[in-house]
């Protein structure tokens, strides 16, 4: 299978996150973490340094359980800068 190549803003979007995740481990090791969250290490070095810029949901979901993180607040600091162009349709009806 081939993957489409990411978009720039999903590229930046990925460094966001990895930067809000190396922010909210602070002084805890990388391998407790990752072990907290049910994850290796290399994965969450390849998050947080941004060369795994789009990691599986429940991978997100389980490090923010790990860092104490609401799912809510990760959206809000790393979803898309911009409104998208078309409009919600659950707003839209």
């Amino acid at each position: 299978m081939v993957r489409t190549p990411l978009t720039p803003e999903e590229r930046e979007r990925g460094e966001r996150l990895g930067r809000l995740l190396r922010e909210a481990r602070g002084t805890r090791s990388m391998t407790d973490v990752a072990a907290s969250a049910g994850i290796s290490a290399e994965t969450l070095r390849k998050i947080e340094t941004g060369r795994a810029p789009t990691p599986a949901f429940f991978t997100v979901a389980a490090l923010a359980g790990a860092l104490g993180l609401s799912m809510d607040a990760l959206i809000g600091r790393c979803g898309p800068l911009e409104a998208p162009d078309t409009p919600d349709a659950s707003i839209a009806a």
